[in-house]
């Protein structure tokens, strides 16, 4: 039996609601699986607005322009995220503040953002690593106290809950993705959430090209004009109409993911407990959305020792992200791999266990059986 690390999940809906989208002609951005899609998730949520766009990596970058990012700002945010999270820092010509990771999260650690604001800094982008909050209040108040903007990169933690609000719904802005490695996917696709009233009609104009063509699809106007810089921040229809039959079924693929994670837990909590290897453990203040499980070994070596045992069985186990601050382009910007040593020593030791929604429905017993095969070879009693 063979067990990716990633398998796409479809509801059944999909193609019913995909081919109501095209036969109705109108299969661009903001039709009407967009707006239903967009209704969903504020009646879940209670987002303030939200602006789905071609992909996570479009959010990020549209968040920016809102945010008015730009040269001569630095922005702070962790080196362990992936590089979609700091390309929309650079690419709008401003300089990435790295900043150490709280080993028990893998999130931001914010005892270590104030530490690095400067007159220059302008944005906090934290992430939500493998669906577990970062602690978004705390970032907040460091925010407020220096008058910065919050950017949460929400890519992997639609869903979850942090002291009972939904990830999103606190910072001045924060983006999903819906990339078919995510929990709900159109495959390719992602969402802005803006929470600031007053920059709501400013990110349809960013959205639309910099146009004001809104104002005109509102009835407000006649004839649409260049008023402002932005891009094709556009989700198809087709797309968002895929998206619409997953979060319609969202209860049910957050049950089975939860599967994975209490089955992930009775496989490590053993070793967990004899101090071998961290796992993620969330508190009674966060509701996960079961998007990922990590395993931090205590070596660089035992990980990749369980890695290839579990490969000799044809279940892949994933690496984990390469810190930003030691890839290539990190160091092309003046960062040294030892100017974060903790986010060094993690990104080196941590694993990524399979997660696929179907995997609930086979292969679970299978995957348990050759982990603790492996631990139990690695760690003997």
């Amino acid at each position: 039996m063979k067990i990716p690390f990633n398998k796409t999940y479809q509801t059944g809906d999909e193609e019913k609601y995909m081919l109501e989208s095209v036969r109705s002609g109108a299969i661009c951005g903001n039709n009407q699986f967009c707006k239903r899609t967009v209704e969903l998730m504020k009646q879940k949520y209670g987002f303030n607005e939200v602006f789905l766009v071609p992909s996570g990596t479009a959010a990020l970058e549209m968040g920016a322009m809102l945010a008015d990012i730009g040269p001569g700002d630095e922005v702070i945010l962790p080196s362990y995220t992936f590089s979609s999270t700091v390309n929309a820092v650079v690419i709008f010509g401003a300089k990435p503040i790295f900043c150490e990771v709280d080993p028990t999260t893998m999130n931001m650690d914010p005892e270590r953002i104030e530490a690095l604001i400067t007159p220059k800094t302008k944005m906090l982008l934290p992430i939500d690593y493998a669906g577990l909050s970062c602690e978004i209040d705390k970032i907040m108040e460091i925010a407020n106290r220096y008058n910065l903007i919050v950017m949460q990169d929400c890519a992997q933690s639609y869903g979850s809950v942090y002291k009972g609000k939904p990830c999103g719904t606190v910072p001045h802005i924060a983006t999903f993705s819906f990339h078919e490695t995510k929990n709900y996917s159109a495959g390719e696709g992602g969402a802005l959430i803006v929470n600031v009233p007053e920059w709501i009609q400013r990110a349809t104009f960013l959205q639309e090209k910099g146009t004001d063509r809104s104002l005109v699809i509102n009835g407000m106007k006649n004839k649409y004009s260049w008023v402002d810089k932005g891009s094709s921040y556009l989700l198809s229809d087709c797309l968002a109409a895929m998206l619409y039959a997953q979060l319609l079924h969202e209860d049910e693929i957050r049950t089975k993911r939860g599967m994975l994670t209490e089955a992930y837990f009775d496989v490590f909590r053993e070793y967990y407990y004899r101090g071998v290897v961290s796992i993620f453990q969330p508190t009674a203040e966060q509701e996960i959305n079961h998007h990922a499980f990590w395993v931090l070994f205590d070596t660089s070596e035992h990980k990749q020792e369980f890695m290839a045992k579990c490969k000799a069985k044809d279940v892949y186990v994933y690496i984990g992200y390469m810190p930003l601050h030691s890839a290539p382009y990190g160091q092309q910007l003046g960062y040294r791999p030892e100017d974060l040593p903790i986010t060094e020593s993690v990104g080196d030791r941590i694993a990524r266990l399979p997660f696929y929604t179907s995997l609930a429905d086979e292969g679970l017993e299978y995957t348990k059986e050759v982990m603790k095969q492996a631990m139990n070879e690695i760690y003997p009693l």
